[in-house]
């Protein structure tokens, strides 16, 4: 009996047969369970085998009981699930394999509850477990929960401890996929996953129910669905509606004026007095300015005068326009830049301007420092025809110099070239334009290739991917 050589350079023994046998066994049902909701006998039986024998608890093999449930009744588990997916640097060597066949069976587990989603009616239950099981993924990939699909973690690209996107080495099965190109790939997916999802949950019986309600956790999906049915509802309903795009909005708001704050806010004002308070104190300048009065015989040193920190800023009134399509693709764009501006909004000397459009526009200035209230007042869907935006942003360019015209759209429109030649006017004026990508609810970005072209050889290039890039363009022109 021959064998091949193994990654070690050594040929497999019988034990490591044995190892490898048991790891396609967990992954073959894997597949079946993904491809045909039908139970395999024979691969149910053998798996059960493989995991009991290995020590982990049967649960692993129920499609019904979520990640959350299992890790709850095994706590020891809770370590291994974190950081699963996540390739370990290599090592000389042979492969510990019987530690890939542990692996293999809660990566099974977690891909499982996440891909298998089944049809029919979905309840709120069943998609905050699904939820909890993406969240998982995520961490079993080495991100933080809501990254990959866009929601509530608006906080920079996947990866985190240990390597994250981009490592390759040894994965549960043999080498692992280079993660740089595998996680991106699932992003969409399990964005399209829970949107799928939430459109099979009768959502407005669920909203009517209190109980019900309480066990949804918003998601970008869900907001989505929210935001077009809000003119639908009523009553208890329409409460429930309120209260839970309010959390999602709190929970993004406090992402995103998180990263607006760590970026500085401009230089130093040292023509403005420190402001004498104890936290302004330089202790170190204090010390140093009074050390002539130091007292060797008392060991005491005499402070004559303090030293206090500059604090203020040098900022000059900038106006920020912001123009959101409000068209169904629009979703995840209209939700954090709403959310955005208002940040901008509460800034020192800083004059947002919020405008919304499809075929009609809409100037939502008097409530961009609330989001909560001007989502409210948006109307997803229909066409869009950015002509009637530009209407409504051209007068609110008083100084180009200061101002700044964020256009956040897919840029299909029915009058692109007087719409283009627009933007252009713009742009030579002396405004900062900064033209951005929509990204839909599923992650996957769409910019009308004929406006890219001409935004880039105006020398205004699209901003498409992570908002952090737009924040970074902000703070960079208004500070």
């Amino acid at each position: 009996m021959t064998h091949e050589p193994d990654l070690a350079g050594q040929a497999p023994g019988p034990r490591e047969d044995h190892h490898d046998n048991r790891r396609q066994v967990l992954y073959w049902r894997l597949l079946a369970r993904l491809f045909d909701p039908e139970e395999q006998a024979s691969l149910e039986s053998a798996s059960l085998a493989v995991v009991e024998d290995i020590g982990l608890p049967s649960a692993l093999l129920d499609p019904g009981a979520s990640v959350d449930s299992v890790v709850q009744r095994h706590p020891e588990l809770a370590a291994e699930f974190e950081g699963l997916m996540v390739p370990e640097p290599e090592e000389d060597g042979a492969r510990d394999r019987a530690a890939e066949v542990r692996r293999a069976a809660l990566v099974s587990k977690v891909l499982l509850n996440v891909f298998a989603t089944g049809s029919g009616n979905v309840t709120a239950e069943q998609l905050a477990r699904w939820q909890s099981d993406a969240d998982r993924l995520e961490g079993a990939l080495g991100c933080r929960p809501g990254e990959l699909r866009g929601g509530r973690g608006p906080t920079g690209g996947p990866g985190r401890a240990g390597g994250g996107v981009g490592a390759t080495g040894t994965g549960p099965g043999g080498p692992a996929p280079d993660l740089g190109r595998l996680v991106p790939a699932i992003g969409p997916e399990l964005g399209a996953i829970e949107a799928g999802l939430v459109q099979r949950m009768r959502l407005r019986e669920v909203l009517a129910d209190p109980a019900l309600a309480a066990r949804l956790t918003p998601s970008m999906s869900l907001m989505e669905q929210l935001l077009r049915d809000k003119d639908n509802l009523s009553g208890v309903a329409l409460a429930n509606a309120k209260a839970l795009i309010r959390r999602y909005v709190d929970e993004v708001t406090e992402v995103l004026r998180t990263q607006v704050e760590k970026s500085t806010v401009g230089e130093l004002d040292r023509s403005v007095p420190p402001k004498r308070v104890f936290r302004n104190l330089d202790i170190d300048r204090t010390i140093w300015k009074n050390l002539t009065n130091w007292s060797p015989e008392e060991e005491r040193l005499y402070v004559d005068r303090l030293y206090y920190r500059h604090t203020s800023r040098k900022t000059t009134p900038q106006r920020l326009v912001v123009v959101v399509d409000q068209s169904g693709s629009m979703v995840d764009s209209m939700v954090n830049c709403t959310i955005l501006a208002s940040i901008f909004a509460g800034l020192p000397k800083v004059d947002v301007h919020l405008i919304a459009y499809d075929t009609q526009a809409l100037d939502l200035t008097p409530w961009a420092h609330d989001p909560f209230e001007t989502l409210l007042r948006t109307k997803l869907g229909g066409g869009t025809d950015g002509t009637v935006a530009m209407a409504l942003a051209q007068p609110k360019i008083a100084e180009p110099r200061n101002t700044v015209v964020v256009w956040i759209s897919d840029f299909y429109e029915w009058r692109h070239q007087e719409l283009f030649d627009s933007m252009a006017a713009v742009h030579r004026s002396g405004a900062k334009f900064i033209p951005v990508g929509s990204v839909s609810s599923s992650g996957r970005g769409s910019v009308n290739p004929w406006f890219r072209e001409r935004f880039k050889d105006l020398g205004t290039p699209v901003i498409s991917g992570h908002i952090k890039k737009l924040v970074h363009e902000l703070k960079t022109f208004l500070t």
